[in-house]
């Protein structure tokens, strides 16, 4: 289990805690099983991204933070954020040690039937071999369902990166994502919804959307570089889709801007401050991007 698998693990049973639920009941309200919940609070296996959302919903759990441990676990679990290791070198035979003169046999030569036998005594010690191997590796019974283990592995949530070395970096990736603070929040004359983040730890913000189109695109600029996500299919209209990250000091001002797919559409686009309170807003006009 990665390090990332264990910190995702650590915040469901914390998460599951809070339900005092028992993973019965949580099979019940939800569209897994008891088994299922075990394996996946114990880290056993990567819960799928809907369990976690289900877990938030039993819990009334904002799931914003689950999902971003989500998102870094999923990365490394599927290899995405591996780095390939280098190749192994094969080991050179070695000169088996010779053992004493046999004595001459004076028995009958050993014929097609002798050679048989050698080969099946020979496929025999194979097969007792690899099924030893195969018992030694297989793990044991499982805890009991309910029973947590005794100790879990020590884990860390410090962010990776901070001002401009998060610069076009992947919050989510970095740890940067943990309990944000939301600057504003506001929605679109298509229905999309688009939210500046502030992440005072890194020292840098990033914009999320969802409920938006194929198509549509979403930039975020803090005095740097801008930065864009598109939604490219209906996998990513379905989710949070979010930029990369522009460095931002506190009480500098950050930039969201929403462009919709539609040829017809106008770009929107609203500003804050890193560290004010968050607010709920309609940009006054969608032309003031354009007029600035």
């Amino acid at each position: 289990m990665t390090a990332a698998h264990t910190r995702l693990a650590v915040a469901l049973r914390e998460v599951r805690a809070r339900t005092g639920l028992s993973l019965a009941a949580l099979s019940e309200r939800t569209a897994y099983s008891k088994s299922s919940w075990e394996r996946y609070l114990n880290g056993k296996s990567l819960p799928p991204r809907q369990a976690v959302q289900e877990l938030c919903r039993v819990a009334d759990e904002p799931n914003g933070r689950l999902l971003a441990l989500w998102e870094i676990a999923e990365s490394d679990w599927s290899g995405r954020a591996a780095v390939p290791a280098p190749a192994a070198v094969e080991p050179r035979p070695q000169p088996q040690p010779q053992g004493p003169p046999r004595r001459p046999e004076t028995g009958r030569p050993c014929g097609r039937r002798g050679r048989l036998t050698v080969a099946l005594a020979s496929a025999y010690t194979v097969i007792v071999v690899g099924v030893a191997l195969l018992l030694f590796l297989l793990p044991g019974r499982e805890d009991p369902e309910d029973e947590p283990p005794s100790a879990y592995p020590p884990y860390s949530l410090a962010p990776q990166c901070h001002g401009a070395a998060c610069e076009g970096r992947d919050p989510m990736r970095l740890v940067c994502g943990i309990s944000p603070e939301t600057l504003i929040t506001y929605r679109t004359a298509t229905g999309a919804h688009v939210e500046l983040r502030y992440s005072e730890k890194c020292g840098a913000s990033w914009a999320r959307t969802w409920g938006a189109r194929i198509g549509d695109r979403v930039e975020v600029t803090g005095g740097g570089p801008t930065h864009d996500v598109r939604v490219e299919d209906r996998a990513d209209a379905e989710t949070y889709l979010y930029t990369e990250m522009t460095a931002a000091r506190p009480d500098s001002t950050v930039r969201a801007c929403f462009r919709p797919a539609s040829a017809d559409g106008e770009r929107e686009c609203v500003e804050a401050r890193s560290g004010e309170a968050p607010t709920t807003t309609r940009p006054p006009s969608p032309r003031q991007a354009d007029e600035e």
